[in-house]
């Protein structure tokens, strides 16, 4: 074999092998940069460190939270939702990026109260099923403010929350918990 047979079988075996390298990192790039954008802009993952929201959700569970809809209508009573702390949370030594997991309670314009163990919206009593036990404490009437959430936790006595802080602007709002994936026997929508 002369050497010029031998350079041209050389690159003809070399050129499947590049081939193949290159699509398999084109691949990867393609599959970091959709995992990034879904990520970022649809829906994450998010672990439960607290039981501040038993009995709903437990201390380990594991959570989709969907990012997107938020976009198209304003949250809604009764959504478990996903915050950046607010300022005053952030003063008392909260990381901005450690992410709060709360039920709204209260939408803009609306009154919230805490009388006798049970929380009232306008006046009128909640029905809340979900809660692990009545609060304990009173509170005043509170009216949310424009483009602000009044949130609180399923465990009403063991909760960091509005009542506490003060209330949820909306920009701090991440997503809205849909979907348990952990633990398996506990899988489901929320």
């Amino acid at each position: 074999m002369t050497p010029q047979q031998s350079d041209a079988k050389e690159a003809s075996v070399s050129s499947p092998v590049s081939r193949i390298w290159r699509e398999n990192l084109t691949l990867i790039a393609i599959a970091l940069c959709l995992a990034f954008l879904i990520r970022s802009f649809i829906a994450e993952p998010r672990y439960i460190p607290s039981d501040s929201m038993l009995p709903t959700l437990h201390i380990g569970d594991r959570l989709v939270v969907e990012k997107i809809s938020y976009f198209f209508h304003p949250p809604e009573l009764d959504d478990i939702v996903v915050f950046q702390p607010p300022a005053e949370l952030q003063h008392r030594g909260y990381h901005k990026d450690q992410a709060f997991i709360k039920r709204i309670i209260g939408k803009p314009g609306e009154i919230v109260s805490i009388s006798g163990g049970k929380v009232y919206l306008n006046g009128q009593p909640l029905q809340e099923d979900y809660i692990a036990e009545p609060p304990a404490l009173p509170m005043e009437g509170r009216q949310v403010p424009t483009d602000e959430f009044f949130v609180m936790g399923d465990n009403r006595n063991d909760s960091n929350d509005s009542r506490y802080w003060g209330f949820l602007p909306r920009k701090n709002i991440i997503g809205r918990a849909v979907f348990r994936f952990w633990p398996l026997n506990r899988i489901g929508f929320m």
